[in-house]
């Protein structure tokens, strides 16, 4: 591992806490999510990723759970874009790079999957950076590598947002 990967590892649960201050993040883990928190689309999904769990188990890469997930979102009906492209801006110029999300549903949900024995502030990180470039305000991490299904749900304010120069609100 280098220096500046064990760095952020290092700093990420810092990293977080300021960003959950500054940014009204709520991360909603199974079993602790309040009822203003009721969201049928993020449900949906994370029912359909149950289901490809439930077939699969752990184990596979995440490319696996990946190629099964799109064939679960399409027989749910879910809509879903695979693989988009978010484009990176930095002081209102387009930077020559891009984060690719793992999909977007109903035009509005992040959706990450990961393979690994559990979901950590790195991936949380991921999440919330992903919502901040895209300008979405709820996201999902899916770990198909535990033996049971992990997931969270990030929900993200923007509206005061200190990395926004886009002026759109």
């Amino acid at each position: 591992m280098s220096a500046l990967v064990g760095l952020f590892c290092n700093q990420a649960p810092q990293y977080l806490r300021q960003s959950k201050q500054l940014l009204g993040i709520a991360i909603c883990s199974p079993g602790v999510m309040p009822s203003e928190f009721d969201d049928p689309q993020t449900y949906k999904i994370i029912g359909a990723a149950m289901a490809v769990h439930r077939e699969l188990g752990c184990g596979f890469l995440e490319a696996v759970s990946r190629e099964a997930l799109t064939i679960e979102l399409q027989e749910r009906g879910i809509p879903f874009v695979r693989e988009a492209r978010l484009p990176v801006h930095y002081r209102d110029r387009l930077l020559p790079l891009f984060y690719t999300v793992d999909f977007i549903c109903y035009d509005e949900v992040l959706v990450e999957l990961k393979a690994l024995r559990a979901i950590g502030p790195v991936e949380e990180a991921q999440l919330i950076n992903y919502l901040r470039i895209a300008r979405c305000t709820r996201g999902l991490v899916l770990n198909f590598g535990a033996t049971s299904l992990q997931h969270k749900r990030l929900v993200l304010n923007l509206t005061n947002d200190p990395a926004d120069h886009s002026g759109r609100d």
